[in-house]
Formats: C-alpha cells, sequence, structure tokens
C-alpha cells in the first residue's frame, strides 16, 4: 500500500499538469506525460485523481473526443472547438458564451442556469485543407 506523501505527491503533481497544460487531455495522456518523472504511477491512480478533482469541481471533463474522455483545470465557463477529424481541442476566449442563451433556456425550462459550457465541434484548418485536397 502506497504511504500518504507519496498519494499527496502523485496527487499535486496530475492536478498541477493539468492547470499547466492548455492540451486538455485524457487520463492516458496525463499518465504518459507524467510516467517518466514518477516511474510508480499507475493508470489506475490517474483515473482515480482525476475522478476525485472531477468530484470537487476542481477539473471539468469535456466529454469523450474520439471516444477518450478529456479534461479542463480551467473550470470558469468558456467555449471550446473540438476536432473532430484529429481530436484537437481549443479554448476560445474571445468568445463568450451568450447570456441571452441562458435566459431562452431558463424561460423554455422554468429553471435557472447556473453553468453554460458551449462546444462547437467540426474540422481544424489542418483537417479541413486535407479533407479538401488543398495544402494551403
Amino acid at each position: 500500500m502506497e504511504t500518504p506523501q507519496k498519494n499527496f505527491r502523485k496527487r499535486t503533481a496530475i492536478l498541477s499538469f493539468l492547470r499547466q497544460t492548455k492540451s486538455h487531455p485524457s487520463a492516458e495522456m496525463v499518465y504518459n506525460h507524467l510516467k517518466q518523472e514518477i516511474p510508480d504511477l499507475s493508470l489506475g491512480t490517474v483515473y482515480r485523481n482525476l475522478s476525485m478533482f472531477k468530484n470537487s469541481g476542481e477539473i471539468v471533463s469535456l466529454g469523450t473526443v474520439n471516444g477518450v474522455e478529456r479534461f479542463d483545470a480551467s473550470v470558469e465557463p468558456h467555449v471550446h472547438f473540438i476536432c473532430s477529424g484529429c481530436g484537437a481541442v481549443v479554448d476560445l476566449p474571445q468568445i463568450e458564451t451568450p447570456e441571452e442563451l441562458n435566459r431562452q433556456v431558463s424561460k423554455a425550462t422554468g429553471g435557472v442556469v447556473d453553468i453554460c459550457r458551449l462546444t462547437f465541434t467540426g474540422q481544424c484548418k489542418s483537417c479541413a485543407a486535407k479533407q479538401s485536397g488543398c495544402t494551403a
């Protein structure tokens, strides 16, 4: 059984990596990145910690991208673009979540919107160029 100090070190490394990256990684991506630094890290440990961070609100799940759950340590509402070709996930801080949409949803449901997480899905510039045969 691992000591609490080892658990804390691994937990800290996982959360630190999530906060420093803009890649919106999967559990496997986190594991692969940290494995060299922490040789005794297991994929199960990464999954357990991601679940704990998600449940505590320290990170959010973006859902599945190409069949793999991806995570974001930026928990404030913001807009994402997900490429359906290569799986890239991009933050779009220049686009605000629309307050009018929140009002429409509240009116339609009779409820109150707490958070709006807006995600656009399509093809990034590179994947779109490949599909059209364009090399520009």
